[in-house]
């Protein structure tokens, strides 16, 4: 199992019970609060706005475009 570090289990470092942003952790995507419930990613890492970005695009390309 991976070592805990970053304070990931800190419930300041999730917004909303949620949203994982904290800034001393340098991953992109980390494990939920539940690990089960799959990843989530850290919305203190600047590229994870970028990723966010590109699925919304895509999910509108395939809703608005290919009818």
């Amino acid at each position: 199992m991976m070592k805990k570090d970053f304070d990931h289990d800190n419930p300041q470092n999730w917004k909303w019970g949620s949203i994982y942003f904290n800034k001393k952790d340098s991953r992109l995507i980390i494990r939920k609060r539940t690990e089960w419930m799959g990843w989530t990613f850290n919305f203190a890492h600047p590229a994870s706005y970028l990723f966010m970005a590109l699925i919304l695009a895509y999910v509108l390309y395939k809703i608005y475009w290919l009818k």
